[in-house]
């Protein structure tokens, strides 16, 4: 289901209703908190500005795009060849806008007593191989296997980096539509693992070490975590300097913009020396 978020600034006093400066985002639920958060802060300093931001999964996004339905598409990965040609063939000319670094936490009840597990025990377990805990060094438990939905870029990023190409996800598998959604249905369930932005970790569920490494801002940065990537906010062409657009992208490099970033549970992109 598309979540939507719609603030406008109205001009104080004004009692006939004037043009409003608009920007329509679409896309990814793990950009999504970022870009409202920037859309709340920057239409609070600027009334009579209209910034609309849904979230429907980076695939969503990308469409929206392709189509001219929205002004920037948030993306949790990059996009796919496929995307690009049929962009390329309808004169779209998409531009990249890295706007904060994400690692993919692995999550498990908190309950679960395994600390870590590497990339080839991962692969194991959502392709079916590994069912049950015991067989990695936890109890003897059915391992339940939570995953986004394959419109999510999150599932794209997993897939790429975690399984392979090729690989498929065991038939047994959950799918959700949302980062809160693998997050809540690993809490309540002792036997489950998920994977989620690094901003939906919380004490509520126990993110396991990759390869001996934690996830963090730090080993996001780094890339020493395994699963790390840039998130994107992609505009048709390269916005003009005073615009909108390249304004609200803008505030990534802001100092207010950093703070939001880090609030969220993201990690900024490192100032420029």
């Amino acid at each position: 289901m598309r979540v939507s978020l719609l603030v406008a600034g109205l001009v104080a006093g004004c009692a006939v209703a004037q043009a409003q400066d608009k920007l329509v985002l679409d896309g990814s639920t793990t950009v999504g908190p970022i870009a409202k958060a920037f859309a709340e802060s920057y239409m609070r300093q600027n009334p009579g500005v209209n910034i609309t931001v849904s979230e429907s999964g980076s695939g969503n996004g990308a469409k929206a795009l392709l189509n001219g339905t929205c002004d920037i598409a948030d993306l949790s990965r990059d996009l796919k060849d496929t995307e690009r040609k049929a962009m390329a063939e309808k004169g779209v000319k998409p531009v990249a806008h890295v706007v904060a670094y994400d690692a993919l936490p692995v999550l498990v009840h908190p309950s679960n007593k395994v600390k870590g597990l590497t990339i080839d025990q991962l692969r194991g377990i959502f392709t079916g191989k590994i069912k049950n805990w015991s067989e990695v060094g936890g109890s003897d438990l059915a391992i339940v296997v939570i995953s986004r939905d394959t419109n999510s870029g999150t599932f794209e990023t997993f897939k790429d980096m975690v399984l392979g190409h090729e690989a498929k996800i065991v038939e047994s598998a959950e799918y959700t539509g949302s980062n809160g959604g693998i997050r809540q249905r690993v809490q309540m369930t002792k036997g489950a693992i998920g994977y989620a932005g690094l901003g939906f970790v919380d004490k509520s569920v126990k993110a396991l070490e990759v390869n001996g490494i934690a996830p963090s801002a730090e080993t996001a940065l780094d890339k020493s975590y395994p699963i790390a990537r840039p998130l994107f906010m992609f505009t048709n062409g390269e916005p003009a300097a005073e615009s909108l657009a390249a304004k609200f992208i803008g505030m990534s490099r802001t100092e207010k913009g950093r703070e939001i970033i880090e609030e969220i549970g993201f990690v900024p992109v490192p100032a420029k020396k």
